[in-house]
């Protein structure tokens, strides 16, 4: 189990089940770009804890971590759950 999270195989599985939610999504007739803007952000973080369980340099961490959090941003005030005042 030890080999199955160093190895970064755990996050490929969670990004697995996050491209399978994308496509049953798209299948109930969810569009692309609410797709993207709900799951983009997990992906980036999935990408950034895989980066560190494989012992990548910080800013091969850092960059996905802070993409994450503007797409975050757009979804929600996509979504209307944050108020632009």
């Amino acid at each position: 189990m030890t080999e199955f999270f160093a190895s970064g195989h755990a996050v490929d599985v969670v990004l697995a089940v996050l491209l399978a939610e994308a496509l049953l999504l798209k299948f109930r007739g969810t569009s692309w770009s609410e797709i993207a803007g709900a799951l983009l952000p997990a992906v980036l973080m999935m990408i950034a804890l895989r980066a560190a369980l494989t012992g990548a340099s910080w800013p091969m961490i850092a960059i996905p971590l802070t993409l994450a959090f503007p797409v975050h941003i757009y979804d929600l005030r996509r979504r209307k759950l944050l108020r632009k005042d």
